[in-house]
């Protein structure tokens, strides 16, 4: 082939393998793409919908799904952004929570026939904390008897007492003074609870009826 033969047909080629590669090199040059081959790239589209390159994360792809490219341009992963993940945690939640209320109603079913039973078990538990709460309120009438004992005793010494001549309160019985106040404190801590779990228990119980009432079909 003649030399000048040659050189068109090399001009030829060369100019075609240049308008084949335009658009992938102002794609990469607008947008900083995919990296030398054997690099990873991150990428992810910006507010406008365009995407945005980095060897590193982008600051804009924080919140938003993160595709990793190798050097050949091909996505082979993508890191969750934190809104997915937040929509994902959400979503999980849910279903656990259905799956939980789901196993609550077999559970229901299975453990009562009626709602009477249902009744029932909620009176002898009630009536177990209702026991207790009478004996804490003994508890906590002696202690004020007792409290009121000592208020009588104590004023005859100082600083219960004007009179010079009035002794000081005795060790024994500035100790059983102390001791009768915290346990009115410790007792009236444990009423306030036992207050507080017997209208817990009448809520929880209450929903199981109306549920199993529904479940059952029940008016």
């Amino acid at each position: 082939m003649r030399p000048e033969l040659r050189f068109r047909r090399a001009t030829i080629i060369a100019s075609a393998a240049l308008l084949l590669a335009a658009p992938f090199l102002a794609d990469a040059a607008a947008n900083k793409g995919p990296a030398p081959k054997g690099e990873e790239v991150y990428r992810c589209r910006d507010a406008n919908g365009r995407f945005v390159y980095g060897q590193a994360i982008p600051a804009p792809c924080m919140e938003q799904d993160i595709e990793v490219l190798d050097g050949t341009g091909r996505v082979v992963r993508v890191i969750p952004g934190r809104r997915s993940m937040e929509e994902a945690a959400a979503q999980k939640a849910q279903e656990d929570a259905l799956k939980a209320a789901a196993q609550r109603d077999r559970t229901l079913l299975a453990t009562y026939l009626s709602v009477a039973d249902i009744e029932r078990l909620r009176d002898q538990r009630l009536e177990l904390l209702e026991q207790q709460s009478r004996v804490t309120e003994q508890y906590i009438a002696n202690l004020r008897e007792r409290e009121s004992r000592l208020m009588t005793d104590v004023q005859r010494f100082r600083p219960y007492n004007d009179s010079p001549k009035a002794p000081p309160v005795p060790d024994h019985l500035a100790e059983e003074m102390v001791n009768t106040v915290n346990g009115l404190v410790v007792y009236q801590e444990e009423l306030t609870k036992n207050t507080a779990e017997r209208n817990k228990l009448r809520a929880e119980f209450d929903a199981d009826i109306r549920r199993f009432k529904e479940l059952k079909g029940v008016k």
